[in-house]
C-alpha cells in the first residue's frame, strides 16, 4: 500500500486508539486483487448467497446443487475471500458482499458474482466484512447503477467502480478491535435468534398437542381441570359464523381513494402480521370517498387473508376498513373466544398448505371455506387455551423486540466506528 495524504477520523474510537494516527484513505483496488480462478473439473462446495446472512451451500438453500453445465466456469474462492453478489434485494438494493468463513474453499456462479481477495498485509478481512455488512459499498455503487439496469437478472455494475471505492483504514490493531467487537454482537444476535426459533418451535409443538389432530375431536393434551369434560364439538365454518369479503373501489391506485393525512386505516394482505395482529401503521389510509365503497370493521374483528399470502389470521386492534383480499367474521353463532378461533383458523390453514401442491395454497373461495371444519371445546376451555397461547405470543414479541434492539444498537455503533462513504470520498 502506498501512503496516502488524505486522512480521516471516525466519530467513535476505542479508548486505546484515541491518540493513534488518523485513518488513511485508499481505493479498494489498492488493497485487493480480483479472483478469476475457475472450478473446471475440480470438485468444490457450491455456494449461493442469502442477502444479509452470507454465503451458504446451494444444497442448503435450494435442496440441491444447481450449477449444471455452468459449473466449470464457477469462480473458486478461499476462506476470507469476498464475493460481491450483483443481485438486488430489499435490504441491499445495490447488491451484497459476503466473506467466505465456514469453508477453506468454495465455488460460486461467475454470472452474478465479482470475487476479490484482500492482499494488503496491513488489512484484517474481518474489518472489511463488517464494513460491507453495513452496506458501505451500496452507498458508493448506487450512483453508478442505472435504475432497472440488469443483465441476466444481475445488476449492471462495472467492476472498476468497485475497485475505485475509497476505504478509510486504521492501523491493524484498531481494525482487529473493531472487527472483534462487532463479531461479538453478531454472535449475541445469532444466539437470540436461535432462542426465538426455539420459542416458535415450542409454540408449534404445544398447538399440535392442545388442539385435536385432524379427524379427531379430542386433543392429546388437556389442562387438568378439563380432562374429564366432554369431547370437542366439530362444526363447519358456515355453522360457526357469518363471514364475508371486504371491498374496495376499483381500479386500485387512483389518488382519490386515499388520504394519508386524515384517512382511516385500510387493511390489505401485507398489513397482516405473523403475530395474530395487524401492523400498527397500515400501508394505506382510505379517503372519505372510498369509504362509501369499502367495508368497515371495528377493533376486535377476526380476519383471514384469502389472496396472495393465504391463511394469515389476525384480530384487529383498531377500527379500520378492509380490502376484498381478506375475509372478516361478522357474527358468531356459537359462544366462542375470538382468540381461540384465530388459533384454530391458523392451524386449519397450515393443514391445508401441507395438502396443497408445493405447500402453497394458490387460491381459496368463501364457498370452499364454508365447508372447512374446526373443533370447539366449552368456552372456559377455549379461554384457558387462548390465554396460554397469548402468553406465548408475548414471549415471542418480547424476544423479537430484543433482537431488533440489538440490531439497531449494532447499526448505530457501526455508523460511529466507520466513517461514511460521504466522509471518505470528500
Amino acid at each position: 500500500m502506498n501512503e496516502k495524504s488524505k486522512t480521516i477520523v471516525p466519530k467513535l474510537r476505542f479508548c486505546q486508539f484515541k491518540d493513534k494516527p488518523e485513518w488513511n484513505v485508499y481505493k479498494l483496488g489498492e488493497l485487493s486483487v480480483p479472483i478469476k480462478k475457475r472450478a473446471g473439473s475440480n470438485k468444490y462446495m457450491l455456494m449461493s448467497v442469502t442477502s444479509g446472512i452470507g454465503l451458504v451451500p446451494q444444497i442448503e438453500k435450494f435442496g440441491r446443487e444447481i450449477a449444471g453445465n455452468a459449473y466449470k466456469h464457477y469462480y473458486v474462492i478461499k476462506k476470507n475471500d469476498f464475493a460481491y453478489n450483483k443481485s438486488a434485494t430489499k435490504l441491499f438494493p445495490e447488491g451484497y458482499i459476503s466473506m467466505l468463513t465456514d469453508y477453506e474453499e468454495a465455488a460460486l456462479p461467475n454470472s452474478i458474482f465479482t470475487c476479490f481477495r484482500i492482499t494488503a498485509k496491513q488489512c484484517d478481512p474481518g474489518f472489511f466484512n463488517q464494513l460491507f455488512q453495513n452496506n458501505y459499498h451500496g452507498a458508493w455503487l448506487r450512483k453508478y447503477i442505472e435504475a432497472g439496469s440488469r443483465a441476466h437478472g444481475a445488476l449492471s455494475v462495472n467492476p472498476k467502480h468497485l475497485w475505485n471505492m475509497p476505504v478509510a483504514l486504521p492501523e491493524p490493531a484498531e481494525q482487529l478491535r473493531i472487527a472483534d467487537c462487532l463479531a461479538v454482537l453478531d454472535d449475541l444476535i445469532i444466539a437470540e435468534e436461535k432462542k426465538l426459533s426455539a420459542l416458535k418451535d415450542y409454540k408449534k409443538g404445544f398447538m399440535q398437542k392442545l388442539f385435536p389432530a385432524e379427524g379427531t375431536n379430542v386433543p392429546e393434551w388437556r389442562f387438568p381441570e378439563f380432562r374429564h369434560d366432554i369431547d370437542w364439538k366439530s362444526v363447519t365454518l358456515s355453522e360457526l359464523a357469518n363471514f364475508r369479503r371486504g371491498s374496495f373501489p376499483q381500479p386500485y391506485g387512483l389518488d382519490k381513494w386515499y388520504d394519508e393525512k386524515k384517512g382511516m386505516p385500510f387493511i390489505q394482505v401485507f398489513d397482516v402480521g405473523d403475530n395474530m395482529k395487524v401492523k400498527e401503521d397500515t400501508k394505506n389510509k382510505i379517503s372519505e370517498l372510498a369509504k362509501k365503497q369499502s367495508v368497515f370493521i371495528p377493533a376486535g374483528t377476526v380476519i383471514v387473508t384469502i389472496q396472495g399470502s393465504i391463511g394469515r389470521v389476525a384480530i384487529t386492534q383498531f377500527d379500520a376498513y378492509i380490502d376484498r383480499t381478506l375475509l372478516l367474521f361478522e357474527k358468531f353463532y356459537i359462544d366462542i373466544d375470538k382468540r381461540f378461533i384465530a388459533y384454530s383458523l391458523q392451524l386449519l390453514f397450515e393443514a391445508e398448505k401441507k395438502r396443497a401442491p408445493g405447500g402453497t395454497i394458490k387460491t381459496i373461495t368463501k364457498e370452499v371455506l364454508s365447508s372447512f371444519r374446526i373443533a370447539l371445546p366449552q368456552i372456559n376451555e377455549q379461554q384457558k387455551i387462548a390465554d396460554f397461547f397469548c402468553s406465548a405470543e408475548e414471549l415471542l414479541s418480547a424476544q423479537t423486540k430484543k433482537i431488533e434492539a440489538l440490531k439497531q444498537y449494532k447499526k448505530g455503533l457501526m455508523q460511529g466506528l466507520f466513517p461514511s462513504i460521504e466522509e471518505v470520498s470528500r
